[in-house]
C-alpha cells in the first residue's frame, strides 16, 4: 500500500478516535466479498477490521450501486447486537462520509466460513438449525416496527443489489419465466414486513464458538422477510448440484433450517411467508446461473443445464411448500 492510500485509511481512524495522530496502525488486506474493500487493522492497543463500500462491485457485468449501503449495515449490526448479543461482530465505529465502519475482528482460526465447511461436506443439520431460528427471531424482532421500516426504507439500493441483478437480469434470459419471475420481483419489493439482511449466504455467516455470527449486511431493508430464508436454503440447492456425493446432508440442512426458521414465525400465517418463500428459491436459484452474481464454483455446462431446468420448471409450476423441492432438488 503507497503512503497516499495508507492516510487516506488513516484518515478514518483518526476520525473515529481509534487512533491518535503520530501513532502507527497497520492495515492488512483481507479477502473479501465483491462489494467492500475489507481490512484487518492493528491498533497500537488491538486488532479490528475495517469495512469500506465500493462504487463498482467486483464482478463481470456492469453493476454500480451507490455506497450509501454502508451506513445501512452498520446501523443492522447495531440493532442486532443490542437485541441478540453474540450473532454478529461487535460494532467499533462508523463514518458516514467516508462510508467505512470499524468492527470487532474474528480471527479465522477461531471461526470458520460456514460455506467453507459444507463445500468440504461437513453439513451439521443442527448448525443450520441454529441459523435458521436466530434469522427468525431476527425478523419477528423487527416485524412491523415503523421505527425500523423507516431507518431502513432502502427499496431504491435493495432494487439495485438484489431486484435487478438477481431476478430482474434473470428474467432478460428465459423469456418463458420472465412474467413469473418479474411478478415475484414486484411482490417481494412492495413488502413491508421486517428487517431483512439480504445476504444471508454460507459465506457471510461464521461457525462460532457457541452462535452462527452474521456478517456482510450492506443489503439490510425493511421488507420481504421471505427473502432471506429463500437466499440461504438455495445454498443448500445449489451445493448439492456440485457436490452430490454430500446431497443427503445438504438436505438435512435445508430441512433443519427452514423449519426452525418457520418455528420462530409469529408476525403473519407461516403458511403465508412459506408460499412467498418457496415462489422465491427456484428465481434465486436461476439466478445464480444465469444472473449478473453466477456462483463461483458451478462451472460446467451440465450442471448449469441441469438447474436451469429444475429451475424453470419450479417457477413455472410453483411450489407453497418447502418440503415440496426435496424431490426435485436432492
Amino acid at each position: 500500500m503507497n503512503d497516499w492510500a495508507e492516510n487516506d485509511l488513516n484518515e478514518f481512524l483518526f476520525r473515529t478516535g481509534l487512533l491518535k495522530r503520530g501513532e502507527k496502525a497497520v492495515w492488512t488486506p483481507l479477502a473479501g466479498g465483491v462489494s467492500s474493500d475489507i481490512w484487518r487493522v492493528d491498533l497500537p492497543d488491538k486488532t479490528i477490521c475495517v469495512k469500506r463500500a465500493l462504487a463498482h462491485l467486483k464482478v463481470k457485468a456492469d453493476w454500480q450501486v451507490p455506497t450509501e449501503r454502508n451506513i445501512y449495515e452498520w446501523e443492522w449490526f447495531r440493532f442486532v447486537h443490542k437485541n441478540f448479543p453474540g450473532i454478529v461482530p461487535l460494532p467499533v465505529a462508523h463514518d458516514r462520509e467516508m462510508q467505512m465502519l470499524a468492527m470487532e475482528f474474528l480471527a479465522p482460526e477461531d471461526f470458520k466460513v460456514w460455506k467453507t465447511a459444507l463445500l468440504e461436506g461437513e453439513t451439521d443439520a443442527g448448525f443450520a438449525a441454529k441459523v435458521g431460528g436466530l434469522l427468525g427471531k431476527i425478523h419477528a424482532k423487527s416485524a412491523f416496527d415503523k421505527e425500523i421500516a423507516e431507518a431502513f426504507a432502502t427499496d431504491k439500493l435493495f432494487y439495485a443489489l438484489r431486484i435487478e441483478p438477481y431476478l430482474l437480469a434473470t428474467a432478460k434470459k428465459h423469456a418463458e419465466a420472465a412474467p413469473n419471475i418479474r411478478e415475484i420481483a414486484a411482490r417481494t419489493l412492495s413488502a413491508k414486513i421486517a428487517l431483512v439482511h439480504g445476504d444471508v449466504s454460507p459465506k457471510n455467516i461464521l461457525i462460532g464458538r457457541e452462535n452462527p455470527v452474521f456478517l456482510d449486511a450492506e443489503t439490510a431493508w425493511f421488507g420481504d422477510p421471505a427473502f432471506d430464508p429463500a437466499f440461504c436454503l438455495n445454498h443448500f440447492l445449489l451445493k448439492s448440484a456440485h457436490r452430490p456425493q454430500f446431497a443427503e446432508g445438504y438436505k438435512n440442512c435445508f430441512v433443519s433450517f427452514a423449519e426452525s426458521y418457520l418455528s420462530q414465525v409469529d408476525w403473519e400465517r407461516r403458511e403465508e411467508i412459506e408460499a412467498r418463500t418457496a415462489r422465491l428459491l427456484p428465481v434465486l436459484y436461476l439466478a445464480r446461473v444465469d444472473g449478473k452474481s453466477p456462483v463461483e464454483y458451478i462451472t460446467d455446462e451440465k450442471t448449469k443445464n441441469n438447474i436451469r431446468q429444475t429451475a424453470l420448471r419450479l417457477i413455472l409450476n410453483p411450489k407453497s411448500r418447502l418440503s415440496d423441492f426435496i424431490q426435485d432438488c436432492f
